[in-house]
């Protein structure tokens, strides 16, 4: 079964290029972004990686920690590196685990037989300080993903876990945001004083409270 959001995000002890982890201690206090890539040596996962260390300070001012794997082993993964950080002019920063025996992949259902038997497919987990699977996306192997979506997505999750918000299509850091139906007009008076406009009597938005 596929994991659902809301589920406690699979543990696990596994081999990376910066040396073996528990994957919830390794979370600690902060958000976690794990992704998947098809298999090393490829062209797409070599953008892609370049990309995440590029942004590994963003994500860092996020409180987010990001790390990728795939069923290659963990030599394959230490000679790869070195083109990703030439292709993209980035030194790696980031782990990559090693997960030749698929328990990862298997954990969180990274493995699609349509796609391949064998090979994950590009999937995103962003997981909670609580170890809750927030977000899960998954891209087919042809197509790149968008990092500034992701971190735009972080933002989104991050602001309406701490305040009774949500976040419009588009929305964008520093946007105005959507008080939840669950708000009451009188309990809004007192959670938003910089205000609000009812734009419907269950549409209400207010300027983003963490501002």
């Amino acid at each position: 079964m596929s994991l659902r959001l809301g589920d406690i995000a699979p543990d696990f002890t596994a081999q990376t290029t910066q040396g073996t982890i528990n994957f919830h201690e390794w979370i600690g206090d902060s958000w976690a972004l794990l992704f998947s890539h098809p298999a090393d040596f490829t062209p797409v996962c070599t953008t892609e990686l370049g990309k995440t260390a590029l942004l590994k300070g963003e994500f860092e001012k996020k409180n987010v920690k990001v790390i990728a794997v795939s069923v290659d082993d963990l030599d394959s993964h230490n000679r790869w590196i070195p083109d990703i950080e030439e292709v993209n002019n980035v030194k790696f920063n980031f782990p990559i685990i090693a997960d030749e025996g698929r328990k990862v992949a298997e954990l969180y259902d990274m493995i699609h037989p349509n796609a391949s038997e064998k090979a994950t497919v590009r999937s995103v987990f962003i997981i909670g300080p609580d170890k809750k699977v927030n977000l899960t996306l998954t891209y087919p192997a042809s197509t790149g993903r968008n990092f500034q979506e992701i971190l735009r997505v972080i933002d989104s999750l991050q602001l309406t876990a701490n305040y009774s918000v949500a976040t419009p299509a588009d929305w964008k850091n520093g946007e105005d945001v959507i008080i939840t139906p669950a708000v009451s007009n009188e309990q809004a008076d007192q959670k938003f004083p910089k205000g609000y406009k009812s734009i419907k009597p269950y549409l209400r938005v207010t300027p983003q409270p963490n501002l």
